[in-house]
């Protein structure tokens, strides 16, 4: 079996890319993620992360955007990608996710422990 890190490798070429509406942030909120994705994200304090969620937001959310988009979890990358985490903007790739991609992360969510970003 893959290690977490190969599976999030893998699944991360598999999601297409397309481009946001710039300094857009509807789909970003709190989110959870694998503890290998959090573990590439920069460490925030206690108070930038009780003021993100207090304000239903993701703690790495600035005015510009998405201060990790690089290191996005995977959570992240889907959405706009997939049927059911649709752009608010109607916004997507040529190709939506493979469905049996979407099922693969879909399984890594699940099989995985996942904490609060």
């Amino acid at each position: 079996m893959f290690e977490q890190r190969d599976q999030i490798r893998f699944l991360r070429t598999q999601i297409p890319q397309f481009d946001c509406i710039p300094g857009c942030h509807d789909c970003c909120g709190p989110v959870t993620t694998s503890s290998e994705e959090i573990s590439r994200l920069p460490r925030v304090s206690a108070t930038v992360r009780a003021k993100a969620l207090e304000e239903y937001n993701c703690p790495h959310l600035a005015e510009q955007g998405c201060t990790v988009y690089t290191e996005r979890p995977l959570i992240c990358r889907l959405f706009g990608t997939t049927p059911s985490l649709p752009c608010p903007h109607g916004r997507r790739p040529a190709a939506l996710t493979d469905p049996r991609i979407e099922q693969l992360i879909q399984r890594f969510f699940v099989e995985v422990r996942q904490v609060l970003v």
